[in-house]
């Protein structure tokens, strides 16, 4: 096991980089730099990219070389330290947390054992698709939770593209690539949507008998109807434009078994597939990847306090996915998205400071700004409420359109500061003028 570390400093380390963790670590560098402060990231890949985009990585519409941020030059230019390793344990009693060894594809060791000590300790670790239990869906399905498995369905759905083409040149006129999408929230949605705007652009890069018809997205929703986060008119509203583009949406059907080349469903139909996308839901690991014994929910998230500290130790917080917090008030737990990420990042960074100056650290206190769907290219709906509008509003179109995009570059804004956020911002119009339509490779 690697040397304890040890210092006067008081060190503060956060395990995950996603958009609460990332955005955490770099303001708690920008306030204490590198003075009396440590700050170390510990997380098992080597950049960042926004969850929210994943979609458009996995349809092709965006590059993630150029959208992606590294760790370790981002924690150069801020002064925090990354450590590149995936979190084996949480010692509490030696207030450290352990990284496991690491190794290459040939099976020799690249890293090993690591002890990290900590004063603070901030759990970002994100969290899965919900299975719920049915079966076939960890061996047959594809998700959409990191940048590895959006680039795994890209590949896979080229491939069928490809193949269908070759099909169609040879006569095969019904060929298709026929893909499910289980989970009518707003990442089946989003990806429904540009996978069309996909199809409908390879016809420039070779695929000259291919094109958005030869296309087959099947959208399986268990509820009563998509996007519930939605107000029911633009629910509708999406479902009839996504309807338009060519998507068959399925509601109250409940899957209960997915195979290789299909799907069954619960009133025992067949749904023939050559891909199914599974995003129904959001939980904690199936098994904690790390030996813990803080206190979790059937979910595998941890319970915490108002305060965002876990219940056994207020040492360690919890933000994001991996994180229950049931506010007073409330009946149900403040929900996985990344505006409550946002907002849990906010509300550590003052309590970290206020226990620094003997305070008690202060309750979090959520506010729903409203959900946004883009539709690809085609459309955008949403609704903005609480102190955005001071109320609730519906919006779509352009009005929609405009505040998805600011989502975005308040995310980049909010990991790199306003100056160089700002630079960011202007180069990836630039970037969008000159790249390709489509990342095929």
């Amino acid at each position: 096991m690697g040397a304890h570390l040890e210092g006067k400093k008081r060190q503060i380390v956060v395990v995950g980089g996603g958009a609460g963790g990332l955005e955490l670590v770099r303001r708690l560098a920008a306030r204490y730099g590198n003075r009396d402060h440590d700050i170390i990231l510990v997380d098992k890949n080597v950049s960042h990219i926004w969850k929210p985009l994943l979609h458009e990585v996995a349809a092709g519409s965006l590059d993630a070389n150029l959208d992606e941020v590294g760790y370790g030059g981002h924690a150069a230019r801020w002064n925090y330290r990354f450590f590149h390793g995936e979190l084996e344990k949480i010692d509490r009693e030696e207030r450290q947390i352990i990284t496991a060894p690491s190794y290459d594809d040939r099976g020799r060791l690249i890293t090993s054992r690591h002890s990290i000590r900590y004063d603070y300790l901030v759990l970002a670790v994100g969290g899965i698709s919900n299975d719920f239990g049915v079966a076939g869906v960890r061996e047959h399905a594809m998700f959409l939770e990191h940048r590895g498995q959006a680039d795994e369905f890209r590949q896979r759905l080229l491939n069928a593209c490809l193949r269908t083409n070759d099909e169609n040149r040879r006569g095969k006129q019904d060929a298709k690539v026929r893909v499910a999408i289980v989970g009518g929230g707003a990442t089946g949605v989003e990806l429904a949507a540009e996978l069309y705007n996909a199809a409908k652009a390879l016809r420039h890069y070779g695929l000259e008998v291919f094109d958005e018809s030869k296309l087959e997205v099947t959208l399986v929703e268990a509820g009563p109807r998509i996007l519930p986060a939605l107000d029911p008119e633009l629910a509708d509203t999406a479902r009839e434009e996504l309807e338009a583009l060519g998507v068959s949406v399925r509601v109250d059907t409940q899957v209960v078994r997915v195979d290789e080349d299909c799907i069954e469903t619960a009133d025992g139909n067949r749904l023939e597939t050559e891909i199914t996308v599974w995003a129904a839901g959001v939980k904690g690991a199936d098994e904690l990847p790390f030996e813990s014994d803080l206190e979790t929910t059937s979910l595998n998230t941890f319970l915490v306090k108002p305060t965002l500290q876990t219940t056994k130790d207020d040492r360690i917080f919890a933000i994001g996915d991996c994180a229950s917090c049931l506010l007073p008030g409330e009946d149900r737990p403040v929900p996985p998205r990344a505006q409550a990420a946002h907002q849990m990042a906010d509300s550590v960074l003052d309590n970290l400071e206020r226990l620094r100056r003997g305070k008690e650290p202060k309750p979090f206190r959520y506010r729903d700004h409203g959900s946004l769907v883009s539709l690809s290219r085609f459309s955008t709906v949403g609704s903005l409420m609480g102190n955005l509008v001071g109320g609730r509003m519906a919006i779509e179109g352009r009005l929609a359109r405009l505040a998805y995009l600011s989502l975005y570059r308040l995310h980049i804004i909010a990991i790199h500061g306003w100056r160089r956020g700002i630079a960011m911002i202007l180069l990836g119009h630039v970037n969008r003028v000159v790249r390709p339509k489509l990342k095929l490779h």
